[in-house]
């Protein structure tokens, strides 16, 4: 749980060191605030939270195999906040700025998405966790406190969360993530991965399995033939459910990946042939798929093709 505060500070500075022998520089303001804010976080309980700093990946609990979201946790504003910057596969994004106060002796954090909601919570270092709470407002405009708990595990930090709307007397669970060191693919294994997953679409295509390629397609995604013609995810998948088009080779060669940070491009030649509406076909193109990494995995986002050669006889 975070917040997101847009903090503008705009400054000028209109004249600066207009010559080196410039007497009396080291006692001006800008030099001595440099000082004072290298040294204003320092003291241990600024560090109570810094088990959770890191570049990780989200599981819940209950299904530490599943990635639910990536979420990247950083100082900032010289160490004195905690940003944390959520990317959830669900498509709710995050960001929240938590601080220790010291004029209150409390840690704070706030926390807003991109749909629009804001949870702001207080609390402090138990023990070997951080506990911060708070109230938001449901639907029906009834208060809901809201009860957060971060504690150090075994290869990660682990996240709670319990909420009441009886004043406190009786909790339910919210939330119950592990956060997992992000660990980076080598592009060696990235090239593996995506040539598996184009693959398995192709196969997919075949047996009009309309539930794998929705699985591995984004949702933005967009086909260009090459006669111009374009399709997006839920053409595709609904030409699949209608069974309109039944395939006895649906297979490509000569395939490389080449991968650029978190995109990756497969380009390959593909063999095509079986019966659409009562007519049979038959023919090789090539084509170009464009994946793109996400919090989840791979994603399949944009396939461009040639034009059909037909001179195959079979």
């Amino acid at each position: 749980m975070s917040s997101r505060a847009n903090w503008s500070i705009a400054g000028t500075l209109s004249a600066v060191l207009l010559f080196a022998g410039m007497d009396g520089f080291a006692n001006h303001p800008v030099a001595a605030a440099e000082a004072v804010k290298s040294s204003a976080c320092l003291a241990p309980q600024y560090r109570e939270f810094d088990f959770w700093i890191g570049d990780w990946n989200a599981f819940d609990f209950s299904d530490p195999n599943t990635t639910v979201a990536r979420t990247k946790v950083e100082k900032m504003l010289d160490g004195c906040v905690l940003f944390e910057n959520y990317e959830g596969a669900n498509g709710l994004n995050g960001r929240s700025f938590t601080i220790y106060d010291e004029s209150r002796k409390a840690w704070h954090q706030s926390w807003v998405t991109n749909r629009g909601e804001l949870l702001q919570l207080d609390g402090s270092r138990n023990a070997d966790e951080m506990v911060l709470t708070g109230a938001d407002q449901t639907t029906n405009g009834n208060e809901r406190q809201v009860r957060g708990t971060w504690k150090r595990v075994r290869r990660g930090v682990r996240e709670t969360a319990v909420t009441s709307t009886d004043g406190g007397k009786t909790w339910k669970p919210w939330f119950d993530l592990i956060f997992r060191p992000r660990t980076k693919a080598s592009n060696g294994d990235d090239v593996k991965a995506v040539a598996d997953l184009d693959t398995q679409y192709q196969a997919a295509v075949r047996r009009n399995d309309a539930a794998t390629m929705q699985r591995i397609l984004a949702d933005d995604f967009i086909l260009v033939t090459g006669s111009g013609t374009t399709y997006t995810k839920t053409d595709l998948l609904e030409e699949a459910r209608s069974g309109r088009m039944r395939y006895s080779h649906q297979e490509d060669t000569e395939q490389t990946v080449r991968i650029w940070g978190d995109t990756a491009v497969v380009t390959a030649k593909l063999w095509e042939k079986g019966i659409q509406k009562g007519m049979p076909f038959d023919y090789t193109l090539w084509f170009s798929d464009t994946y793109v990494r996400t919090p989840t995995g791979w994603r399949y986002v944009f396939g461009q093709a040639s034009l059909p050669r037909y001179e195959r006889q079979r």
